[in-house]
């Protein structure tokens, strides 16, 4: 199995191509659409990098892969899906993402993820070509996060990042750091030490290189927020209080409109423009 990662500065997201350089098979897991909040304007930048390599390696991509829908980058998924006809997945659990969401932003969509192209659930096994994917259930960062497993490597997304940062933050809707500290306890549990962990996010803490693949072993050890023997009551509260000091991710409102419904950008209206939605608190 190969794996080809792509960072992009702007959010810190590693979106990664995983293929099997024998047969060609591949899967895609957590593309970026880059979003300038300044000027409205949404480029492929990122996209068009991943199909470089997709189509320079003669890579057969069968599936897009979402760990969750995320609040900090706008999802590149229905470009890549444009491009090469591959069906977007996510976990099943988004279902309550998508309802408590809809509420919020007042957004026309179905709340039964119907936009996207399969649901997993916790434990699904799927062969993609000549790869074996299983789909684990690992809430915390938000109800619906999947840790995917390809080829005896794991892709954590938000639950579990480098040694040196931690853990994704648990301060959103339904999130969890109860649960947050399950999840990761059961990858702990249930993995080898060698078994090799491609986070989701790098955020180079104290200007070090970028960094994006770690052990279960590694983590188990050196982890800075959950160790194999770290405390549930201590991470909870530790997590608790973190969560309480962080501003919002910058992109929050438009990446939770564009990703709870697959990907897709607003509708254009009648004179072509696309709006997005700001909620608007009146304080004092």
């Amino acid at each position: 199995m190969h794996v080809e990662p792509f960072f992009d500065a702007q959010t810190s997201t590693l979106t990664y191509v995983v293929s099997d350089p024998a047969t060609g098979d591949a899967v895609i897991i957590d593309p970026v659409l880059n979003y300038d909040p300044n000027r409205g304007t949404v480029r492929q930048d990122a996209n068009r990098r991943v199909l470089d390599h997709v189509r320079t390696a003669g890579l057969r991509v069968h599936a897009i892969l979402e760990t969750h829908a995320h609040a900090d980058h706008l999802s590149g998924s229905q470009g890549l899906k444009a491009a090469l006809g591959a069906p977007v997945w996510i976990g099943a659990t988004i279902r309550e993402v998508q309802r408590h969401f809809a509420d919020v932003f007042a957004l026309d969509i179905p709340t039964d993820g119907s936009q996207f192209d399969r649901l997993l659930v916790d434990g699904e096994r799927v062969a993609l070509g000549s790869l074996q994917l299983t789909a684990l259930a690992t809430p915390g960062h938000t109800p619906a996060c999947m840790t995917y497993v390809i080829g005896g490597a794991l892709f954590t997304g938000d639950t579990l990042f480098m040694p040196d940062f931690g853990t994704g933050r648990c301060d959103f809707p339904s999130g969890s750091a109860n649960d947050l500290f399950a999840s990761i306890q059961k990858l702990y549990r249930s993995f080898p030490d060698e078994t090799p962990v491609y986070v989701g996010h790098d955020y180079q803490p104290g200007g070090r290189a970028l960094a994006y693949r770690t052990t279960i072993g590694d983590s188990k050890a050196h982890n800075l927020q959950v160790r194999a023997d770290t405390d549930a009551a201590h991470f909870v509260r530790w997590r608790t209080e973190r969560d309480a000091t962080l501003a919002l991710p910058t992109l929050l409102f438009p990446s939770i409109q564009v990703n709870v419904d697959a990907g897709r950008l607003p509708a254009p209206t009648a004179s072509g423009a696309r709006f997005l939605k700001l909620p608007l608190q009146l304080l004092g």
